[in-house]
């Protein structure tokens, strides 16, 4: 199950600043543990605890990271109902807090340990780790408990930047390239790359003890990695940010649970809607799924119809996760998704790349090799022979083109359609466990 294994590693990552080059953290796993190449390359790929980023100078490293937050509205003595975010005492966090340890004890829980705490930590597979080591994976993960940066002294050429507040500033004024180590200058830079003395007053007053204020670079440094990592992507249209269910967990296999990296729904495809802050799960998504299949249809026929051409609902952004596109795995994943392409016809209806059309030839293409392509370029362009004409097909606008005789037909990508009736029966008849688990101990072929 690998779950002493990626205790271990949290351990290693916190105890090292929160995060490892990718060199070093894997000698550090082997030297506690017995892991093959594929064993550790998919705890780094597959488990969500752990980021693998790339800095600016091509080191590779490996970032704790928890979806754990402490609750904003807890620390407001507000009401909260139904949350999953920790209720604890800020400044407990920070190691600075003056109540608890005297006669008058603090308004807000210093109990990590308590009824509401230990279920979520549990839940997070966090409940055996640590506290100082829970509290710095929280301080990099959550952007409430860090400072801002001020943007106004990373601005202009005088030595405090653009900022009118000057030392009077309640924002942490430190190079903000060097916090995300893409800093050319080094040593010449004009800007600070350490907490000054005023900076160091500034954050003591806030609460920050002075082991935290020595370490806020690379806490930031880490932050800014894990904030890069989830930042929802401008464009909303399916891309390579956008996360894959998980093929294990649907054949209730999945070993690392609440830790895997991948999304866990009982379907290979689900449709969310984003309302401006999170990503909400669509109601009928199987019709939705079904008319999605159809080539022909540009919209879903429900009573608040997605438009599959801008993938928006009544104005907002809708995306489509999926599992794995088959091309990528053998043939004997029965969940993978298999995507299927299309041309706009001569009489008008869509018909499959590699099928006939009326007794007319088919195409020197299938639907199989286009997908393989797109999944290795999808800026590609692809030739393609019917009969005695020559055509061209671009991934970039989804056309393909007759160079001779300057016309061009739309191309539409759409996956195979499934029911959950068909899942549970693939399922089912798989005896419940993916190809894997009855071959190699793991499979990370096709890995990110």
């Amino acid at each position: 199950m690998f779950s002493r294994e990626v205790l271990g590693a949290t351990v290693e990552l916190c105890g090292n600043m929160g995060s490892m080059p990718l060199p070093d953290f894997r000698k550090k796993l082997q030297q506690h543990f017995t892991l093959t190449d594929e064993d550790f390359r998919f705890i780094v790929k597959e488990c969500s605890r752990f980021l693998e980023v790339r800095d600016p100078a091509g080191v590779d490293w490996v970032v704790a990271r928890t979806s754990l937050r402490l609750c904003r509205n807890y620390g407001l003595n507000e009401p909260c109902r139904g949350c999953q975010q920790l209720h604890l005492c800020k400044f407990f966090l920070y190691g600075t807090c003056r109540f608890g340890k005297g006669r008058k004890p603090c308004k807000f829980s210093h109990d990590v340990q308590s009824e509401h705490n230990y279920p979520l930590l549990r839940e997070c597979s966090l409940h055996q780790l640590d506290q100082d080591l829970l509290f710095r994976l929280l301080l990099q993960n959550d952007p409430a408990l860090l400072p801002e940066v001020c943007v106004h002294y990373n601005q202009g050429p005088g030595p405090r930047g653009l900022c009118s507040f000057q030392d009077d500033c309640s924002r942490l004024h430190l190079c903000q390239h060097f916090l995300r180590g893409e800093c050319l200058f080094g040593r010449r830079c004009r800007r600070l790359h350490a907490v000054d003395g005023q900076g160091r007053r500034t954050l003591e007053e806030r609460g920050l003890s002075g082991d935290i204020v020595q370490h806020l670079p690379f806490i930031y440094r880490n932050s800014h990695f894990l904030s890069a990592a989830d930042k929802v992507p401008d464009s909303f249209q399916e891309s390579s940010q956008t996360p894959e269910i998980c093929l294990h967990f649907i054949r209730n296999s999945c070993r690392f649970h609440n830790d895997c990296r991948r999304v866990h729904f009982h379907l290979p495809y689900k449709w969310e809607v984003f309302d401006g802050s999170s990503w909400t799960e669509l109601e009928d998504l199987e019709d939705i799924e079904r008319d999605f299949c159809d080539p022909s249809k540009t919209q879903s026929g429900i009573s608040w119809p997605v438009d599959f051409l801008t993938m928006t609902c009544d104005s907002l952004p809708v995306r489509r996760l999926s599992t794995v596109s088959s091309v990528t795995k053998p043939s004997h994943y029965s969940l993978t998704t298999e995507w299927r392409w299309y041309f706009k016809g001569d009489r008008r209806t869509w018909v499959e790349y590699g099928a006939e059309e009326d007794q007319q030839s088919s195409t020197s293409v299938t639907s199989q090799t286009l997908e393989a392509v797109f999944q290795s370029d999808r800026t590609a362009e692809v030739p393609v022979v019917r009969g005695t004409r020559q055509y061209l097909i671009s991934f970039t606008d989804m056309y393909q083109r007759n160079l001779k005789h300057n016309t061009k037909r739309r191309v539409r990508r759409r996956p195979r359609f499934l029911s959950s009736a068909q899942v549970d029966r693939l399922v089912s008849e798989s005896g419940g466990q993916s190809p894997g688990d009855r071959g190699l101990m793991w499979d990370v072929t096709g890995a990110e």
